[in-house]
């Protein structure tokens, strides 16, 4: 599965903790954060600490697998290439 935004991270998780059976507050409670807090992952939202993400990911069984593009231009700036050109 790619995945490429914060918002499909956020079903991600979800779904796979709802198929091994925890709850939000068990969830927070493994990674050493607040309900509230993978309430905010499971919504999308951005600029979540980063470690908590990774152990979040690990505490439903999700292996995150870098690959890396084969063009050289970085993502972000072929965004604003095709912004501009348009």
């Amino acid at each position: 599965m790619f995945v490429r935004t914060t918002r499909e991270i956020g079903l991600l998780v979800r779904d796979r903790r709802r198929e091994v059976g925890l709850t939000q507050a068990q969830l927070a409670e493994q990674v050493g954060a607040s309900r509230e807090w993978v309430r905010l992952l499971e919504s999308g939202r951005p600029r979540l600490d980063l470690g908590l993400t990774l152990r979040a990911l690990n505490a439903v069984g999700i292996v995150l697998d870098a690959r890396l593009t084969t063009s050289t231009t970085p993502p972000t700036e072929r965004r604003r290439t095709k912004r501009g050109s348009e």
